[in-house]
């Protein structure tokens, strides 16, 4: 479990995340068409795991708009952003954006997700929703970098996954 804070205050996550080194754990989310889609749907891809509480949220949207500009420098990479919002939230988002290079994946009908990544918010005003954290896996599905941010009202610090993910 990690201890991460929400302006301030104590909020506990259901695990910690994926160690480096170990294969990322396998998952079925929900893509934008209502489709499942599992980690072997990104195989042979250095894959940046954007995870957020919610979109709609002023700092989750800051973040998705990073990731997608800092995607075009990264050919053989896919930023994939993992929330709770349903999908039809996500695909308005991202096109009120103008968002084309991140894929957005809801734990909308399984809710492993959160659980087997170690994100999942136990307590405090966010209880049940993701944490704020980014972890990048290589084109073998191993961990190579994870980032738990430790306030969940601030961006994640984006050189070290960028460098991760040119390096994976």
């Amino acid at each position: 479990m990690a201890t991460i804070t929400f302006k301030g205050n104590n909020v506990h996550t259901s695990g910690s995340l994926p160690a480096i080194g170990d294969k990322a754990p396998d998952f079925t989310l929900t893509a934008a068409d209502l489709k499942d889609v599992s980690l072997a749907d990104f195989a042979g891809k250095v894959k940046i795991f954007n995870i957020t509480p919610s979109l709609d949220t002023g700092v989750c949207a800051a973040s998705a708009r990073r990731f997608d500009r800092e995607a075009a420098s990264l050919p053989d990479a896919v930023v994939i952003n993992v929330s709770r919002d349903l999908p039809f939230a996500a695909s308005r988002f991202c096109g009120a954006e103008n968002l084309s290079r991140i894929v957005t994946l809801s734990e909308m009908r399984n809710r492993d997700f959160g659980k087997a990544w170690g994100c999942e918010m136990t307590d405090g005003p966010l209880a049940g929703l993701l944490s704020r954290a980014v972890v990048v896996v290589d084109r073998n599905d191993r961990v190579v970098y994870t980032q738990q941010v430790g306030e969940i009202a601030q961006e994640p610090d984006y050189a070290p996954v960028l460098k991760a993910a040119r390096e994976a």
